[in-house]
């Protein structure tokens, strides 16, 4: 287990769910990074470097370093989200403009799982959508509302279920049913990481994968998929043509994944992408 001072954990529900994160000191593991370090404690790569003098981001097993306390508000771009849209949902503050500044975008290119700043790089709340708590709650009331109905048939041991509790089922059912529509083809995948030799961790389109390690984003040869467009990779899911490569060319892609074992799993291997309409 990694050894962490000071840690805090708060749970707000207020339309989203907000977990506030302060650390004081952190003591290296075998295998640490710092980029995985940062993650952990919802800061930064550099400002771990700054606050301890690093020259490089080299660590060693039992360094102590000291990790600030961060306040940074993180909002987790879902399919469909434009920074429009995000912004609408805070205050005046948030424009687009602040949005792409306080991100370092170059456009307005956002992909599902990208990690947003909200509240400008000095603020340390993870936001995460509402929707994972909704659906909890609505299970609790589920179950709460079967056994109502359970403790209401005296000695009947079939109770009919509510139609409240089969709804999600079905809708989940038809969810795992549908499949992506468009143009299909077969191509040759592997896998690499925002840290592997030689990587800056920008995309040709300007997406940070460092600091967005869930991006959803695959590298492509341009003339076969042309960037910026929306696809679903078989094993992958949805994704975004964000990325090229030097041997990325004709079918060929690579999918980002957060971790070098990750990446080794996913291998490579022979994959169905459909380029969404």
């Amino acid at each position: 287990m990694k050894k962490l001072a000071g840690l805090f954990v708060g749970l707000i529900i207020f339309g989203f769910s907000v977990i506030t994160v302060s650390a004081d000191s952190y003591e290296v593991n075998k295998g640490d990074t710092l980029w995985d370090i940062a993650i952990e404690n919802n800061t930064t790569v550099e400002d771990i470097m700054e606050l301890n003098e690093l020259k490089s981001t080299v660590i060693h097993p039992k360094q102590e370093l000291e990790i600030n306390e961060n306040e940074i508000e993180y909002y987790i771009v879902e399919k469909g989200d434009t920074l429009s849209e995000i912004s609408k949902t805070y205050d005046d503050n948030v424009t687009v403009a602040k949005l792409k500044e306080w991100n370092d975008l170059t456009s307005d290119l956002i992909i599902t799982g990208q990690q947003l700043i909200v509240n400008g790089k000095d603020a340390g709340k993870v936001v995460i959508q509402e929707k994972p708590v909704k659906e909890e709650s609505q299970k609790k009331a589920q179950t709460a509302s079967s056994e109502s109905e359970s403790n209401e048939t005296d000695g009947n041991l079939e109770t009919k279920p509510s139609k409240k509790d089969i709804k999600p089922e079905k809708k989940e059912e038809a969810s795992e049913q549908s499949e992506p529509e468009g143009r299909t083809f077969s191509v040759e995948a592997t896998a690499y990481t925002a840290y592997c030799a030689g990587c800056s961790g920008i995309t040709a389109t300007g997406v940070n994968l460092k600091a967005n390690p869930h991006a959803k984003v695959i590298s492509v040869d341009p003339n076969v998929i042309p960037l910026g467009t929306e696809v679903y990779v078989e094993g992958y899911g949805y994704a975004v043509a964000a990325d090229t490569g030097g041997a990325i060319n004709g079918n060929r892609i690579d999918v980002h994944l957060p971790t070098k074992s990750e990446a080794y799993s996913w291998g490579r291997r022979t994959v169905t992408v459909t380029i969404l309409e």
